[in-house]
């Protein structure tokens, strides 16, 4: 499915009234996973400015031990810091990776954004080296903008 047909199911479930957000970011999760082949865990993390730390929230994808991220550890604890995306194509060539499972190869990781604050992030592994394309920043930001509405 490519992601101009991704988008008004993105959408429909920000827009689902029966769902409660944690259901709607899992559902958006479940839908990234299912529909792009290279998209293996797919999650979201939200800031806790106070503390510093990175808090995981709803996701997809292998149990992961990173349920606390300091700012500034790792790809997330980076774009904490940076409020900028970052695309590792190759997590080996990382020097502050935080290794999630050896099946990862690259990672993309893009802050979300509500009211002009980083809240939190979306952050997606992959079992490829170098699959992600500026096609999946741009649908990335178009994911974080729908689930900033929730907030």
């Amino acid at each position: 499915m490519t992601f101009q047909e991704l988008k008004p199911k993105v959408t429909e479930i920000i827009l689902n009234t029966t769902l409660s957000r944690d259901e709607k970011l899992l559902a958006v999760c479940q839908l990234l996973s299912d529909s792009i082949s290279y998209y293996n865990w797919v999650g979201f993390y939200f800031a806790n400015h106070e503390a510093k730390t990175l808090h995981l929230g709803p996701y997809v994808g292998a149990e992961t031990d990173h349920t606390v991220i300091p700012f500034g550890k790792g790809i997330c604890g980076q774009v904490a810091v940076s409020n900028n995306n970052f695309v590792v194509p190759d997590v080996s060539a990382q020097d502050n990776y935080i290794a999630c499972s050896f099946t990862v190869k690259s990672e993309i990781v893009v802050p979300l954004f509500v009211n002009g604050e980083n809240i939190g992030q979306i952050d997606i592994d992959s079992h490829v080296i170098d699959p992600f394309t500026e096609e999946d920043e741009h649908f990335l930001e178009f994911v974080n903008e729908e689930i900033a509405k929730l907030y």
